[in-house]
């Protein structure tokens, strides 16, 4: 496999899913979803492998549409207009990017620019007065973090981070069912995500675009899986990495295996990798049953189980309903789901705990006193 896209993309079938089994619409997913007047007018950042999917996938959207792109390569750009019937008015570079406060066809800039230039480009985008939705992990670092929601608050615009599994119907279901207390309480949690990366030339083996490695890019999944799991946060984090290539790896964490310390006790096991396959799941053990996720955290379609039985939620497109999702929100004034800059803010206080860890060999970090 030569890169991550194509790894979730095989292990999770993900918009090739329609060709298998009918896919939900966002409408019937979410029937509160009133359609309004107009849609969310969306400009993608970064025209790479990720862009194309969520591109694909909005043309499934009924209150968002894609209406704008920005792009440093210009050979990108006849093909993107007539995919997506993108006008010359609506295309912009890096250079101009300034100019899209005077655009009244874009409402919300989507930001998939490698990770390490998140900070520079929420930046740049909040000071036009548009709203945001940034993939994750949504910065370096927590306190690149604290300023980019600084500046989107200062600016007086949304600021969302791609957690698409927020939207998914198992992942909903899981934390309906914890709310409920159908689990009771909560004993245990073991969630991993990972795959065996390809070209050794890619971004995301570099670190300084990609901030980290495995941690930083499928790791945030176990992290984020954790929190919602035990509707907790964490107060301590110990970590422990291994690395068996280090040339491919010199710049960037290998394979992370770290644990989550919660209020109530629960101790999250977690892991990452970027060295081998087959390596994803969340498994949540209460006193009154459990719930599986398996695969957990790809494109899709997600697998469930629990104490009761198979979960059949209904497959949906991630994307499509992500940005549905958030149409909503926006338009309607819905409330906002757990996809907020300060949703990011708390994976990054835990990751760069990870982190912290990792660099003082496994020492146990708490994360009340940072």
């Amino acid at each position: 496999m030569n890169s991550r896209r194509d790894f979730l993309q095989k292990l999770s079938i993900g918009i090739g899913a329609a060709a298998l089994a009918p896919l939900s619409s966002s409408a019937s997913l979410f029937p509160s979803f009133k359609k309004p007047g107009k849609k969310l007018r969306v400009a993608l950042m970064g025209l790479g492998g990720y862009a194309n999917i969520v591109a694909r996938a909005m043309k499934e959207c009924q209150l968002a549409s894609l209406t704008g792109i920005v792009t440093g390569t210009s050979s990108k750009i006849a093909v993107w207009k007539s995919n997506y019937g993108i006008p010359d008015k609506n295309v912009y570079n890096y250079g101009n990017l300034h100019t899209i406060a005077n655009n009244p066809d874009i409402d919300l800039v989507y930001i998939t620019t490698p990770n390490s230039l998140h900070h520079k480009h929420v930046l740049q985008v909040a000071a036009t007065g548009k709203h945001i939705i940034c993939e994750k992990p949504v910065a370096d670092n927590a306190q690149q973090a604290r300023e980019m929601i600084a500046a989107c608050k200062k600016a007086g615009v949304k600021f969302y981070v791609g957690y698409r599994l927020h939207f998914e119907p198992h992942t909903r279901e899981l934390i309906r069912m914890r709310k409920a207390g159908e689990f009771g309480r909560i004993m245990h949690v073991n969630n991993y995500m990972g795959f065996k990366i390809g070209d050794p030339t890619q971004w995301r083996l570099k670190k300084a675009l990609a901030g980290g490695g495995a941690m930083m890019d499928v790791g945030v999944y176990a992290l984020n899986g954790a929190r919602y799991a035990t509707g907790e946060e964490p107060i301590w984090v110990t970590a422990q990495e291994t690395k068996t290539d280090r040339v491919k790896f010199a710049e960037v964490d290998e394979t992370v295996t770290f644990q989550l310390g919660f209020p109530s006790g629960v101790v999250a096991s977690c892991g990452t990798t970027y060295n081998f396959n087959n390596y994803e799941r969340l498994y949540l053990i209460g006193e009154k049953g459990f719930a599986e996720l398996s695969p957990a955290f790809g494109y899709g379609p997600i697998g469930g189980k629990t104490h009761l039985g198979p979960m059949n939620q209904p497959l949906i497109t991630h994307q499509a309903a992500q940005m549905d999702g958030l149409a909503d929100c926006i338009l309607n004034g819905t409330p906002d789901p757990d996809m907020t800059g300060e949703e990011a803010l708390k994976d990054m206080i835990a990751i760069d705990a990870v982190y912290e860890s990792l660099r003082k060999e496994g020492r146990k970090i708490y994360l009340d006193k940072k």
